[in-house]
């Protein structure tokens, strides 16, 4: 099976340069089904779900081959290079905005331009840092998928996704969660809250924005000026939006972002 096939690609758009969507932990590509289209009037967007996600080939997880987000970058590098992807925007949520900032280090010159919507370098809190959890906050949160994953997803949706006063975006991340894979989705959600990509932003080249909400649960504001501070010349946006999922809750004010930045 090829990459396009194996990760559920879908091409669409009339621009030469591409504008690639990754989504994030839990999700899949539908979850930019209100950001993507305004776009493909001046590019090639295309949309992807990760192995193990979605339209993906669950066949193709291998538990060992995902144990960080390396091989997620090494399929987004692949998948561009089947795409020959050559200057092109990158725009990752969440736990893929890390994995479009490794792809970046491996590939450059594939994407010109990053854009990061929520993005967490590290979620533990270290010294000097604070990434909004603590370690015990993230053991508990792995106990807590192993002994009840749908329990979990209807607890931890509706946080994840803030926005209390319209819980139908909760119930569409609760849905999301709860038609993922159990087993993938415990793994990945060890190798995204405990992963720590903080050394890797210095070597960042391409242009990069950060889009932050004002009240997230999971990637605090201090979290996304962390990387904004860490990859020179970087740019970031404060949405007057809550919640860590702002490509549903806020896809005007998200839009807006990247057009003004690309």
């Amino acid at each position: 099976m090829g990459i396009l096939e194996r990760n559920n690609v879908n091409l669409r758009g009339l621009g030469e340069r591409s504008m690639v969507f990754a989504h994030g932990f839990g999700c899949d590509q539908n979850m930019w089904r209100m950001v993507a289209p305004a776009f493909e009037n001046n590019f090639r967007t295309v949309l992807f779900d990760h192995v193990g996600a979605g339209g993906s080939d669950l066949s193709a997880y291998n538990a060992q081959r995902y144990a960080s987000l390396d091989a997620y970058a090494d399929d987004l590098v692949e998948l561009g290079r089947d795409l020959e992807l050559a200057g092109a925007v990158f725009v990752g949520h969440s736990v893929s905005a890390m994995i479009g900032v490794l792809a970046s280090l491996k590939a450059p010159g594939m994407f010109a331009d990053l854009v990061l919507v929520s993005p967490s370098a590290r979620y533990i809190d270290d010294h000097g840092y604070r990434g909004g959890f603590s370690r015990a906050d993230i053991d508990e949160l792995l106990a807590s998928l192993d002994d009840n994953h749908l329990g979990w997803s209807n607890m931890m949706a509706p946080v994840i996704m803030g926005n209390p006063d319209r819980p139908e975006l909760g119930e569409e991340l609760t849905n999301s969660f709860c038609r993922t894979d159990t087993v993938i989705a415990r793994q990945f959600a060890e190798v995204t809250f405990l992963s720590d990509n903080r050394k890797d932003l210095a070597s960042v080249a391409a242009r990069t924005l950060v889009i932050q909400c004002r009240d997230d649960a999971i990637a605090p504001v201090e979290v996304g000026e962390h990387v904004r501070d860490s990859i020179t010349g970087s740019e970031m946006v404060l949405l007057e939006a809550t919640g860590h999922c702002p490509n549903l809750s806020a896809p005007d004010q998200v839009i807006a972002a990247i057009r003004a930045f690309v």
